[in-house]
């Protein structure tokens, strides 16, 4: 058996969760490889909102296992939270959901870190969620931190006080006012309520299930221009968000990686500092987050809105290998009447469709212009009951990526989703 990889192919917030959800009953296993509650995957049925955080989106499916992995970074006071929210809806997790040992934990002191650095910033702030996610990973790479394994050592407490210690020294540095005491008591409730749960050797967990023919899928949290090595740094997430990380993110070879399905909006949308070529600072902006919703699953902030990347699309669609595409949120620009997408950029005085080092780099932009569908879309049930507009949007697309586009959500709802046939 293979692992199929899902991840977001944009600055994240694809609709990842929505699609997850909709093609759990195909697999087994649904793991979530990295990043942790910076991430806010949103899942819609029966008229009910769902955000998860940590959680991989295959809990509403019952008897899926799901699988939080070892490039995980998680936060006990949120994975609590969410605990308590999904278990007082009648969501079974103590016998479904995995930890892996190997995962790292999100200290309060973490998240205060984040706070002090980002403060620190100023104009050069990167956007951070200020969840502790870029901390933790630091002490992750300077073998500092703790892992969920460590909570069942009798010397856990004399770590944990350790490595508190030592960022209190690096916190008096940035002289930072903060208080931490309720955190810390929510953080060591949220520790006693994750021994509760299997708490697993995850690469031997995972390689188990592949050897017993389960079907699995890696649930990738942010999206590929937010990735720490190929994304727009330092404007990025703190892990790698590609293929290669679902790899490193479970403990599995890569050759054992399958499908890897890769969603993107039939625009763009970005949270937080960074360079957005495609950004539309105006009324057209303004009018496609209304129509979206566009407001961060994590922090609430607006979300910057702008026209479909082809350069970057390209550029993600090769960096993951990706060999099957999801289009989301057709149905937002139903209202436009002309849709722009970005073909090549200029640089240098010469035009080029290649993603390069810097956007900074970036004189001019060429678009191409299609014309709009003009038609709600949301009823639409299958591919053939599309309008000729959106059908020609979609396929040059295909034939910009050389990829087929399998899925297309056109709604929030689990239902408003149509399966092409290819």
């Amino acid at each position: 058996m293979k692992i199929d990889v899902l991840l977001g192919l944009q600055w994240g917030d694809e609709g990842k969760g929505k699609i997850v959800d909709v093609i759990t009953p195909n697999y087994n296993v649904i793991s979530r490889f990295q990043g942790g509650p910076n991430a806010g995957h949103t899942l819609e049925f029966n008229d009910v909102k769902h955000v998860l955080h940590t959680i991989p989106s295959g809990v509403f499916r019952k008897d899926t296992i799901n699988v939080i992995g070892n490039g995980v970074v998680l936060d006990p006071v949120i994975f609590k939270q969410e605990i308590e929210k999904l278990e007082s809806m009648g969501v079974e997790l103590r016998n479904t959901l995995i930890i892996s040992k190997r995962a790292h934990l999100i200290l309060p002191s973490h998240r205060i870190l984040d706070a002090a650095s980002e403060a620190s910033k100023g104009k050069t702030k990167i956007g951070s969620t200020l969840k502790g996610i870029g901390p933790t990973y630091m002490d992750k790479t300077g073998r500092n931190g703790l892992r969920v394994g460590d909570i069942l050592n009798d010397d856990f407490l004399e770590r944990y006080n350790n490595l508190y210690d030592k960022h209190k020294k690096i916190l008096e540095q940035h002289d930072f006012q903060y208080n931490i005491e309720d955190y810390s008591k929510n953080w060591f409730e949220g520790i006693e309520l994750m021994k509760q749960f299997k708490i697993v050797d995850g690469v031997s967990f995972m390689n188990d299930c592949l050897i017993s023919g389960k079907t699995i899928l890696a649930e990738g949290a942010q999206g590929t221009l937010l990735d720490i090595d190929f994304g727009t740094f330092p404007y990025v997430t703190s892990s790698n968000t590609v293929t290669a990380g679902a790899c490193t993110g479970l403990g599995v070879s890569p050759n054992k990686i399958g499908e890897v399905l890769g969603i993107c909006k039939a625009y763009c949308t970005r949270v937080g500092s960074g360079p957005f070529p495609t950004e539309l600072e105006n009324e057209t902006g303004q009018l496609m987050r209304k129509i979206g919703h566009e407001y961060g699953a994590t922090t609430g902030r607006e979300r910057r809105c702008g026209w479909l990347d082809m350069v970057a699309l390209k550029y993600a669609v090769l960096i993951n290998g990706v060999s099957q595409l999801i289009i989301t949120k057709g149905d937002v620009l139903s209202t436009f009447p002309k849709i722009k997408v970005a073909v090549r950029y200029k640089i240098n005085n010469e035009w080029t469709d290649v993603f390069p080092y810097s956007l900074d780099d970036i004189q001019d932009i060429e678009y191409l212009e299609f014309d709009g569908w003009m038609s709600d879309i949301s009823k639409c049930k299958t591919y053939e009951s599309l309008p000729i507009q959106f059908k020609n949007y979609l396929q040059f697309i295909e034939n910009q990526t050389n990829v087929p586009i399998t899925i297309i959500s056109v709604g929030p709802n689990r239902e408003e989703t149509i399966f092409c046939k290819k």
